[in-house]
């Protein structure tokens, strides 16, 4: 019996190790590695500054019709440079691709060429408006993002300012406001060539009411009359624009 026992357990530690052996022999299995991180969805919400640099074409040709004394030649506007700065804010409704809302105000000086000289008949005939030195404008945006493409329109209040001509002193009526407001719309793309920096493209219309129609006058001592001139309120402006995401 005793034998029996002890060729019983000697058979089992036999066996254990050859098991164990076997086991050894076999290739051990590596947990996969883990997936990589995901990487962050872009999205356009949140509030950003930057500059911008354009140009402005005021509407209009040259000559117009003087309600007292008739037609007069010349007194067209050419364009010239604007350029400023903005901030504004938007919201992604869903990110990476969706909606986007926003607001935006910006503020820029303009160094638009002055009007070419103007005659009512062979006199001349001198505008008492005063030029534009700067404009600006508060609007909303509401566009659609591809990922870090933003394509918009935008629209909201707009005004402006600037300073009276030296012929404004020999004018004898109330002279017209240096401020004006009005409104401005168009649309624009903007992208994002990392996370924080943007660039766009961007055309706007603005038309800055003037209500002014005062009434032309003739200075016999200059032999020249002085009035309103051309009423040219509207103007487009293209320009480039660099932001800053926040």
């Amino acid at each position: 019996m005793r034998n029996l026992t002890k060729a019983a357990l000697s058979g089992a530690a036999a066996l254990s190790f050859a098991t164990c052996v076997q086991a050894a022999d076999l290739p051990r299995v590596a947990p996969p590695p883990p997936p990589p991180p995901a990487l962050p969805v872009f999205t356009w919400t949140g509030f950003y500054a930057g500059v911008n640099a354009g140009y402005a074409f005021p509407a209009g040709g040259s000559g117009f019709t003087d309600p007292t004394y008739g037609t007069v030649t010349g007194g067209g506007r050419s364009g010239g440079f604007a350029g400023g700065g903005q901030i504004g804010y938007n919201y992604q409704f869903t990110p990476g691709s969706g909606f986007v809302v926003g607001i935006e105000t910006d503020i820029q000086g303009a160094a638009l060429a002055k009007a070419d000289a103007a005659y009512l008949g062979t006199a001349p005939y001198y505008s008492v408006r005063p030029s534009l030195d700067y404009f600006g404008t508060v609007r909303g945006r509401v566009g659609y993002a591809f990922d870090r493409v933003l394509v918009y329109g935008t629209g909201g209040f707009a005004y402006g300012g600037g300073s009276l001509p030296s012929a404004a002193s020999a004018y004898p009526y109330t002279l017209p406001s240096t401020t004006r407001t009005g409104y401005a719309v168009g649309g624009g793309v903007e992208y994002a060539f990392t996370e924080k920096l943007s660039v766009k493209v961007e055309a706007l219309y603005l038309h800055l009411g003037r209500g002014f129609t005062g009434a032309t006058t003739y200075n016999s001592s200059t032999n020249a009359y002085y009035g309103a001139g051309r009423s040219d309120a509207g103007f487009a402006l293209v320009r480039a624009g660099l932001n800053y995401r926040f």
